[in-house]
Order: C-alpha cells, then structure tokens, then sequence
C-alpha cells in the first residue's frame, strides 16, 4: 500500500467513475483499476462494487477512503510546513469563491495580491457555498471566500465587507422614476432568481419573506450576468449585490439600477481556512488586503 494508491482510491470514490479517475490522476484506466485491484488484495477487502452502470463504495471502502483523505491531507501539510518555512510568501495558494463574488471582487484584489506577493501562484476555484466548503475542509481547498455565515467548525472565520443589495429593473419599469425603493415596493412583482445551489438565492428569498412576491417558476439562472440580461429584456427584476451591480455590461442602457431605503438590505463577505492550516499567518495578510481595499 503506498500513498499513490490512495489517492487513485479517493478520486474513484469521489467521481464514481474509474474513466474520470483516471483522467484526473493522469494515467490510463487500466492501471488505474489494476492498481485499486492491487489495493483491494494487499487489504483482503473488496473496497469498491463494479457494477455495469455504476461504481458503488462497499462500507470498508467508504471507511478507508475517509481515512485516506486524512492521510493525504496530512502529507500535504508536511509539504506546506517544509516550503512554508523556508518562504512564507511563496509557493500555490488554492481559494475557493462563490459565482456571485468572483467575477466582481477577483478584479479588485488579484492585481494588488500579484503586487504584495509577487512569488506566490494563486490559484482560483468558482463554485457553490457547500462545494467549496467541503473542498476546504477536505484540504483540497487552502481557503475560501463567500457569504456569511456558514457552518465553520474547524475554521478560522474573517469578516471581509458588507456588500448592499441593490434592485435591478428594466428601464421602463414603473419604478424607474423613483430615488430608492421599499422592500414593500416589490409586492407582486416578478423577480428572477438564481437556481437552487446559490446562496444568494436563498438570501434574496429571504429579504422578499414578507412580500407577495412572483417566483418566475419558469426560468432559473446559473450567473447573475444572465439573470442581468433577462431584466434587460424586461422578463422581471432582480437583487443585485453592489460589487456586481457596479459593473458595466452589455445592454446597460436597458437596465436602471435602485438602491434600498435605510436600512438596506446587505449580505457580509467573509475569509475562512482551517485552523490547522499552516498558511493561516499568510491567509490573514491576504485578508486584510481585502478588508483595506473594498471600501462599499
């Protein structure tokens, strides 16, 4: 049994496929499967179940792979402790963020880290809260950047910025003659949300609780550029976080941005990496970055 090994286990276990593990692990499926197979002998344990259509876990196998993924994280922090040491600003930086921050905060902050840490490669991953979570978690992620707040057990947690939430509506709305709008204002209208996943979904839902409020069940977005574009066709209004609703797009002309009357509605951005992470002298200088230089 050798590390390398394991790792083909834990790429089968997660992607239930051996062709994808094997693509993600750089090596053919046939030396993929005769390697699990090895593992499977060394162990006296069947560890996973081949069926035509798909891979199933037995309960050793979920077991050891779950050990597995600690043994690997392990491996990795000796690493990062040994490069760490010999240059705390250097070496891959993995930071996990949300759809709906990514795009619009990467721009502010990427040219200013480049400049602060000119030796360190970053490297940047855009997914949905829970993903980037469970990644973190699992070590496969160094930190994490996204809407609190989340579940953070075992997690250093840093509040970055509050970003206000804004309306988008389209230009000949009714609403396009007034200064601010009332949460209240948005009885009966039809606002565009996000698909199920997106945190900023539930958020939206939530400053909308008490109104009457049309879902459009028909139509789901996956970007908040397309849910920007389907305003400016006029097939609803949506919530826009500032960062995003800053940003100049392709048929703005066709869109008027409001802002909330007081107290407006806000989500909070914060940084989060686990407290057994060595980077964490490191993770807290990148998030003071953030906290000096986004100023909503």
């Amino acid at each position: 049994m050798n590390l390398r090994d394991l790792h083909y286990l834990v790429a089968v276990a997660e992607l239930r496929h051996f062709g994808k593990a094997a693509d993600a692990c750089f090596i053919s499926q046939p030396t993929l499967s005769a390697q699990i197979k090895k593992l499977e002998n060394y162990l006296n344990v069947q560890l996973i179940e081949r069926t035509p259509k798909k891979i199933i876990m037995t309960p050793a196998g979920k077991a050891i792979v779950e050990k597995a993924k600690v043994i690997l994280q392990n491996v990795n922090d000796i690493k990062d402790i040994a490069h760490y040491a010999s240059d705390p600003e250097a070496g891959t930086l993995r930071i996990g963020l949300i759809p709906t921050l990514a795009p619009y905060l990467l721009p502010h902050i990427i040219p200013l880290l480049k400049l602060r840490f000119p030796k360190l490669e970053l490297l940047l991953y855009e997914e949905k809260t829970q993903s980037i979570l469970k990644k973190l978690k699992e070590g496969r992620l160094d930190s994490v950047i996204l809407a609190l707040p989340v579940e953070n057990e075992g997690l250093t947690e840093i509040a970055l910025f509050n970003e206000k939430f804004f309306i988008a509506i389209p230009k000949n709305h009714r609403f396009s003659n007034k200064k601010a709008l009332k949460i209240a204002d948005l009885n009966d209208e039809k606002v565009l949300l996000l698909e199920e996943g997106h945190c900023l979904r539930q958020q939206a839902l939530e400053i909308c609780s008490n109104m009457n409020m049309q879902k459009n069940s028909d139509f789901s977005a996956t970007s908040l550029e397309t849910l920007r574009q389907m305003v400016a066709s006029g097939a609803g209004i949506t919530l826009l976080p500032e960062l995003a609703a800053n940003v100049q797009i392709a048929n703005q002309d066709a869109i008027v941005i409001k802002h909330f009357v007081e107290p407006q509605p806000s989500r909070q951005i914060g940084m989060l990496w686990r407290k057994s992470c060595v980077l964490s002298e490191l993770m807290g200088k990148i998030a003071v970055i953030i906290q000096k230089n986004i100023r909503l």
